[in-house]
Formats: C-alpha cells, sequence, structure tokens
C-alpha cells in the first residue's frame, strides 16, 4: 500500500470505530473462534429493536429481515448491502453475520424438503471483501449441520464467480453461495445464490426462503427460541478435496475454453503480442484462479500484472477523502473503472481510473500498451490502452473516453458497449475465417440499457438479437428457453420473445456468438453444446467472465498489432463498414446518498429518502410506458406530457416508451435513453445512445435527475390510483415474460459417487 492508501483505509477502519456503539461492540452472540459442533440460539428479544433498559438483547432482526425481503424481491445480483466491516454481527447493517447464518438455514431447509432423502452437495466460495471468509465459514458450517456437502476451495482461496457458476453447472450441484458484491465499493457485501444451472436466483427463488425465514421467525414468537446448529470446521460435509483434485477448478475450465476462445489461432495471436498485456487486478481475488490459467494455456508470458496481492480496500482503487460536493469524508466511487462524473465546473473526470495511478505505472510503457482491468469478482473487464496525445481529437470523434497521462500521451478508456463491438465483431470473423459461422443460425442476447450499436452490426452481419432486462441473470433465462427447444424439437426453429415483445425466430439449432450487458460482463456462446457430467445441455455458461474476455481481447490485441493499428483504429473501421449511427453511448449513475457512511442511522435514513427519490423518479416514466402498453394513452399524449415537463428538450420525434422489465426505455428516431431504478440500492441509472453524445448527455441527465413531481398535464392522463399500483403491475407483467417459455425446473440430484469422480 501507499502511505496515501493506509491513511485512507484507517480513516475508514477509524469511523467504523467510532460510530459503533459500544453494546454491539460488548456483545458476545458467538464465538467465531470456536471451531467445534457449536448451537446458536435464536431468541424471542432478538427479533426486536435493542433497547437499553427494556430489551438489552435486541438485534431488531424483524427490521432486518423486512429490508431484506424487500431487496430479494428485486434484485439483479444477490441480496446486497453495506456491513460494519469491523464488528460483522452488527445486525443493523444488511449484511451481517447473523442474517448470513439465518439465510443460509432457510436455503438448507427448503433443498432439504425439496429433494427428501437425497444426498445434497453445493458450492460456496467468496473474493476478497471484508468478513467474506468469516462468511464462507459460517455458510459452509451451517450446510454441514443440516448434512448438505459444502465444496470449497482447497485452502479456502478466492476464486471467481464465474468458476463457482462453471462448476456448479459442471458437475451438476445444487447450487452455490458466493459471497461478493461485485465491482461495488469495498464495504458492500452480499451472498450470490447460485441455483443448480449456476445462475443466480431470479425473485421466485429466492421468495421461497424467504417464507422459510418467516416461518422461523413464527416459532420463534411462539416458542421464544430456535437453535441453529453449526458444524465444527473439520466436518466430513465440508469438503475442500474435491476442488483440490480440480485444481481449484482451474483443469476443467482450461479444457472449456480450448473448445472456446482459447483456440489455436487465438492462443498464437497472443503469443504474437509485441508488447505484453497488462492485468490490472483490482482486489487482487483475480490472481490465483487466471495465472493458472494462463499458465496452462501456455500465454503467461505474454502478460504483466498490477496487483496480484489480495486486498478488500481494493488496492484504495475509487477511493477519495472528499465526497462529490467537495466535503471532508471517506467517500468511494467503486471499482467499476468506466465511472465518469462531472466536476462542479462542468469538466469531466473519471474517478475510478485517476486512483490507479497510471502516470507513474505506465509511464515507461509504450504506445499502444493495453491495460485489461478486471474487478474484484473477475467477472467484468475494461480494456484501457496508452495512445498519443495527438490523437485526442480522433478519439473523441469516435466516443472513446480518455484522461492524460502526460504532456504527449493519454489513456484511452474504452466503455463495454465499444469493447464488446470489437470483440464480437472479431470473433464472428474468426468463425467465418474457419468456415463456421454458417453451420448454425447466429444471434447475440443483450441487455436493453447495452449499445445500440450491438443491434445495427448484428443486423449488417445477418445476427439475431434478443433483447432483455438488465442483469446477467435474464441472460441466462433466454439461453435456457433456447435450450429447451433445442432438446424438445431439434429440428425445428427456435422461437421466443424479448423484453420490447419482439417475437424472433432463431432458426433450427441456433448458436450464441455473444451474451453480454454494458456494464463489461460477457459470455461467448459454445460452438459445441456443452455438457454436464450427466449429460444436461448449455449453449453457454450463465455467468459472465472476464477471463473469457480477457482470452479474446488479447487474441484481438495480437491480431492488430500485425498491421500497426491500435483498438481505435479497429473501431473506426467497424463503424464505417457497418455504417454504424449509433457511434455514441453514454450512462449517467444518480447516487442519492453516501454507501459509505458509517452511521447507520444516518445511513438508513439517507438511503429511505434516496429510496423515495429513486421511486418517484421511477414511477413518472414507469406509468406513462405501462399506460401505453394498455392503450391507455397515445404517443401524442407521452409527447405532450414529457414536451411539458421538459421544456428545454424536443421529443417530437419520440416513436415509442416501453417497459422493458426493470425500466423505462424511449425510443426515439436517432437515439434511446432508457431510466432504470437500481435494483440494490437508492440510484437511478440514465442510459443512453445515439449519433449525438451531447443530446444524449443532455436527455440522459435531465431525465435521470427528474424529481417525478406530477404536474397538471401528467395528471390529465395519469390518475392516482393507477399511478400507485402502476409498479405491482408492472412487476406481474415482468414475471409473465420471464415465465413465458422457460422450462420447468425438473433438476434430478445424480449419483454424486459417479459424476464426483475425478
Amino acid at each position: 500500500m501507499t502511505e496515501s492508501t493506509e491513511l485512507l483505509e484507517k480513516m475508514l477502519f477509524d469511523m467504523y470505530e467510532q460510530k459503533t456503539p459500544d453494546y454491539i461492540k460488548n456483545r458476545k452472540l458467538i464465538n467465531f473462534d470456536d471451531k467445534n459442533e457449536i448451537s446458536f440460539i435464536l431468541k424471542k428479544e432478538y427479533l426486536y429493536p435493542y433497547d437499553e433498559f427494556s430489551n438489552p438483547e435486541g438485534l431488531g432482526l424483524l427490521d432486518w429481515f423486512a429490508e431484506y425481503e424487500k431487496e430479494a424481491r428485486v434484485s439483479t445480483a444477490g441480496i446486497r448491502g453495506p456491513q460494519n466491516i469491523l464488528y460483522p454481527t452488527d445486525t443493523r447493517f444488511p449484511i451481517n453475520a447473523i442474517g448470513i447464518i439465518i439465510a443460509t438455514l432457510a436455503k438448507g431447509l427448503v433443498a432439504k424438503e425439496k429433494y427428501p432423502n437425497k444426498e445434497l452437495h453445493k458450492l460456496a466460495a467468496c473474493e476478497v471483501r471484508y468478513n467474506s471468509q468469516l462468511y464462507l465459514d459460517l455458510i459452509s458450517r451451517v450446510q454441514a449441520a443440516l448434512g448438505i456437502t459444502t465444496h470449497i476451495p482447497s485452502g479456502r482461496d478466492t476464486i471467481p464467480i464465474w468458476m463457482a457458476s462453471f462448476l456448479v453447472f459442471k458437475l451438476d450441484l445444487l447450487g452455490g453461495e458466493y459471497i461478493t458484491s461485485s465491482h461495488g465499493i469495498s464495504v458492500k457485501n452480499a451472498t450470490k445464490d447460485l441455483n443448480n444451472q449456476g445462475s443466480q436466483y431470479l425473485p421466485e427463488e429466492s421468495m421461497a426462503f424467504i417464507e422459510k425465514i418467516r416461518e422461523i421467525f413464527s416459532i420463534v414468537e411462539e416458542t421464544g427460541s430456535y437453535e441453529i446448529k453449526l458444524a465444527a470446521e473439520d466436518s466430513a460435509y465440508i469438503d475442500e478435496h474435491l476442488m483440490e483434485q480440480l485444481n481449484n477448478g482451474v483443469d476443467l475450465y482450461v479444457d472449456y475454453l480450448k473448445n472456446g476462445v482459447a483456440n489455436a489461432e487465438n492462443l498464437e495471436s497472443i503469443k504474437s503480442i509485441q508488447n505484453r498485456v497488462i492485468i490490472e487486478n483490482v482486489g487482487g481475488s483475480a490472481y490465483k484462479t487466471l495465472s493458472k490459467v494462463l499458465m496452462k494455456l501456455g500465454i503467461s508470458n505474454e502478460f504483466q500484472w498490477f496487483n496480484k496481492e489480495e486486498s478488500p480496500f481494493f488496492h484504495g482503487i475509487g477511493k477519495y477523502s472528499k465526497d462529490p460536493d467537495g466535503r471532508e469524508t471517506f467517500y468511494d466511487y467503486s471499482a467499476d473503472a468506466t465511472v465518469v462524473k462531472q466536476h462542479r465546473d462542468g469538466s469531466v473526470f473519471m474517478p475510478v481510473i485517476e486512483t490507479m495511478n497510471y502516470e507513474k505505472k505506465l509511464k515507461d510503457k509504450p504506445i499502444g500498451t493495453v491495460v485489461l482491468i478486471t474487478d474484484p469478482d473477475h467477472d467484468r473487464l475494461t480494456i484501457v490502452q496508452v495512445e498519443s496525445r495527438e490523437r485526442a481529437q480522433e478519439l473523441s470523434k469516435l466516443g472513446i473516453q480518455y484522461i492524460p497521462l502526460n504532456g504527449t500521451r493519454l489513456l484511452a478508456v474504452y466503455s463495454a458497449n465499444q469493447a464488446f463491438l470489437m470483440i464480437m465483431d472479431f470473433w464472428t470473423k474468426q468463425l467465418k475465417a474457419k468456415g463456421l459461422f454458417d453451420n448454425h443460425p447466429r444471434f447475440i442476447i443483450k441487455t436493453t440499457a447495452s449499445s445500440m450499436a450491438w443491434d445495427e452490426w448484428a443486423a449488417k452481419e445477418g445476427i439475431k438479437v434478443v433483447n432483455v432486462p438488465v442483469g446477467f441473470k435474464e441472460i441466462a433465462g433466454i439461453m435456457k428457453k433456447v435450450e429447451k427447444q433445442i432438446s424438445e424439437n431439434p429440428e425445428k426453429d427456435v422461437i421466443v420473445r424479448d423484453v420490447f415483445g419482439e417475437e424472433i425466430n432463431l432458426g433450427v439449432n441456433p448458436r450464441m456468438i455473444f451474451g453480454g450487458e454494458e456494464s463489461g460482463g460477457m459470455i461467448i456462446g459454445a460452438e459445441e453444446l456443452i455438457r454436464s457430467n450427466s449429460g444436461r445441455i448449455a449453449i453457454a455458461m450463465r455467468e459472465k467472465s472476464a477471463t473469457e474476455a480477457i482470452v479474446v481481447a488479447s487474441a484481438l490485441v495480437g491480431h492488430i498489432q500485425k498491421y500497426d493499428l491500435n483498438l481505435a483504429d479497429y473501431l473506426s473501421e467497424l463503424f464505417s463498414k457497418n455504417n454504424i449511427i449509433a457511434r455514441f453511448d453514454v450512462r449517467e449513475d444518480i447516487s442519492y446518498y453516501n454507501e459509505s457512511e458509517p452511521d447507520i442511522d444516518k445511513l438508513k435514513a439517507a438511503k429511505r429518502e434516496g429510496e423515495q427519490r429513486r421511486i418517484d423518479n421511477d414511477l413518472f416514466y414507469l406509468s406513462l410506458a405501462m399506460a401505453k402498453r394498455e392503450n391507455l394513452m397515445t404517443m401524442n399524449a407521452v409527447r405532450n406530457i414529457l414536451n411539458f415537463t421538459f421544456p428545454q428538450l424536443d421529443f417530437s420525434n419520440l416513436e415509442d416508451i416501453k417497459f422493458v422489465g426493470d425500466g423505462t426505455y424511449l425510443k426515439f428516431s436517432d437515439k434511446f435513453i432508457e431510466i432504470r431504478p437500481s435494483g440494490t440500492d437508492a440510484k437511478t441509472k440514465a442510459y443512453g445512445g445515439g449519433r449525438d453524445r451531447d443530446e444524449i448527455v443532455r436527455y440522459a441527465n435531465a431525465l435521470a435527475n427528474y424529481s417525478g413531481s406530477r404536474n397538471d398535464v401528467y395528471n390529465k392522463y395519469i390518475r392516482d390510483q393507477y399511478y400507485n399500483n402502476v409498479k405491482e403491475e408492472s412487476l406481474n407483467t415482468y414475471q409473465k415474460w420471464s415465465d413465458d417459455g422457460m422450462p420447468e425446473e425438473n433438476f434430478e440430484v445424480p449419483d454424486y459417487s459417479e459424476t464426483l469422480k475425478y
């Protein structure tokens, strides 16, 4: 750590130490150091809030559960929240050790009831966040006490989320528990529940264990207590042996890669790279797995690493001692390298990238050097490249963000929209060159918030596009629908309906070229169907993988270096060749509070206020989209409302407004704007794409920052009763779309004595 990073982390720790009451510091709920079999007695007093005199044992678990249930209903990537990083039993925070124990018990009981008298196996793993190893231990011990075998990484090493997902599917496990909060701020954590497909739980799957928690709390209310057992740490049901045999999954995954992106051509292309590609390992948890993968593929010498060591503080990346308004406090912009913000004077800056110290780290690296930035759970990728300062105007014309490195050089920062467009184009060219492209009809799956340029490119290539709501579980959902039809009717056309309501014929026995989202997650579809140990099929894996992205992106770098080109040259040619109109993309993240606030009362109050602002903003647009969907108002009426509400903007070429599962999509003749409330926090996100970047920014900023206030013109069309019920109606609409064509849950527990032989 640098001194400044050490001081920032100390500042964070001091804030939590000062803001944690003594009664929580002194509370002895469970002895985490006792590695023998123990019991945790859930008392009635724990359900109610702490009161020094009337309920000194209070934990407020009913209040915790109310918030936990709310997150479970809408969560896009696990049930996330801040935690007390110093005192993990602090139940005032959404993520805490007691809550982890209760939720794990509930999931285990649901599984035991669903598969009675069966031998159940799950996987549990984590990345580097504060308290993750503790939560891994608790999850393993609670499941072991229920007789559920929990496979954990050898040496309790960190592994990426995609490896956990891959192994759950490949080994036909009942599911998995992965502890992460993706690229979120350091003090956040979550349990990302994986089902037997290795896919994130859908809300209805989460609701099953939510109801079990409610049942447990009812028993506590009636009887006064409930015993929860934790097995000994050396229980036979906590198994490291399988993962040790599998080299923590590396050997199986390398075989998978060799049948996909790590083909001979790509490996040779990577070996030809002139200037080593740098891997920026934010948080450090990618190194243990990715370094072994690269070694086994024979390409490790072509890469250099930044940050091999593991750090729950993420090496200070994204961390500041002032908030966006300049106030002295600890502030975390997250580990998302693509975050773009504005100073008060209107100038643009990239707060996460600017804490990576590239002025110094890349000082001696030649122009053309590529850095591949991956996040703490190693599922997202950001690509940056050292460029000459003379190219600044050219980069701007292409919509590529950049930051200065010194007087003569700059760093081009590619959004996932730009990087993934290049990757899918490169991969498609490879399939065509090898004569494979025409063996199957081709399609991509993308989120509505992702680039319009992807749709334009796919149309030129004769590739179908399926649009889904934000979240990789939605991409996995379409995969399952496609696989169902391939399995049941291999000679018939596969037909799916996307979230826009479009019926899309994918053809007979189609293959997915690419699945991805603008936030940096992607997967490449398999040419040959992937098979699990017991014979289940998949057209692609269920979780985004930065390792797949790194392999194919590095092959692209090797390819263009042969022609003395940089990535901007490739993107420019791609735009021109395909006559891409929507060359510009923006994302505005509106956070309504400081997520790093250690005073839980202030945090909760700020979050509640922020959630209401998020709700008001969401309902304003959602009600218009749903009313238009139900033919309760015309597009002319929608345009009238928006023109009146935003006189500084022009909605005359607004062609449609649609509810897209988790947000509202406004389709113009020359652009799109999507307004989406965060599924996990008090934030609003605005996405846009089109031909004029400045115009998109204006629209996205205005719509995302709107208070949601209902004016007279709006009230002429949208009555209170409709407004108050529209959110529930939209959730029902989403659920119907999600369920349509989804295969029945038919997981059969295999004979693990045969399928887990290694």
